[in-house]
This record gives structure tokens, sequence and C-alpha cells, in this order.
């Protein structure tokens, strides 16, 4: 498994983006699966440096990658602000792109993009995310 530790700064998207993607790279992954593992992870980035560590100096986000047979397994950790995933309602995307809330895309985009999502919070152990990819093919 692969690790690292990022200073929560959007500054650092660009090096979170280059880790996942060499750890896609490794398992086999397509460029266009690749990208996806690379956005999913920059979207849940964003919203933790954006929503997680807001008001709060110096939050670490702590990654891992997992490579096995077909698969990726992508763990995002943070100490910021607690979060209920629950509440965050699905975007409607019938609406007209002017009638629309700013905001709101990531989570829906993350569950698109990935084959499976799970995430836990509490104010004890933080947040976690844990994000599968299954290779094009793969059971």
């Amino acid at each position: 498994m692969k690790e690292a530790k990022y200073s929560a700064d959007f500054n650092n998207l660009d090096a979170i983006r280059d880790f996942v993607g060499e750890a896609a790279e490794e398992a086999g992954f397509s460029g266009r699966e690749m990208y996806s593992v690379q956005l999913a992870a920059d979207e849940a980035c964003s919203n933790i440096i954006e929503h997680a560590y807001e008001d709060i100096p110096n939050g670490e986000i702590e990654i891992a990658c997992k490579v096995e047979t077909g698969q990726i397994t992508i763990i995002i950790h943070d100490h910021g602000k607690e979060f209920d995933i629950t509440q965050v309602r699905k975007p409607n995307l019938s609406r007209d792109l002017s009638e629309r809330e700013v905001g709101g895309l990531g989570v829906y985009l993350i569950h698109q993009l990935m084959d499976e999502v799970r995430f836990s919070s509490s104010k004890k152990n933080g947040n976690t995310l844990t994000m599968i990819k299954r290779k094009s093919g793969a059971l």
C-alpha cells in the first residue's frame, strides 16, 4: 500500500492527482479510468480543503492507495469538521444551469466515477472516504 500526507492546501492538488494517478497506472488502468480516479480524488480533496478544514489551520490529508488485481482502493482521511454525507442532496441535473445552486456536484461526481464509495465520520476519528475503482472487464 502506498501512503502519503499532504497539507490541506489547493496548491497540493496536482501532487495528489499525480500520486493517485501513479497507483492507477500501476494497477494497469486505461487513461480514461486513470482520469476518473484522479478526478474523484481531486473532488474529494477539494471538498476536504474547502469544507472540512474551513477555519482550521494546518490541516492534513492522508491518502493510501492499495493496488490489487483489477482494482484500486483509495482511502482519504482527514481530521477536519465532522460531515454527514447523508445530508448531501442529489443535484437536479435537469434544471437549467442558471437555476442550479453553485457547488454540490462533488459527492455526486465521486459516486458516478467510482464503483464503490464508503464514508465514515466522527469527532474522535475524523473523516474517512474509501473509493474503489475496478478496471474495465474486471469482476
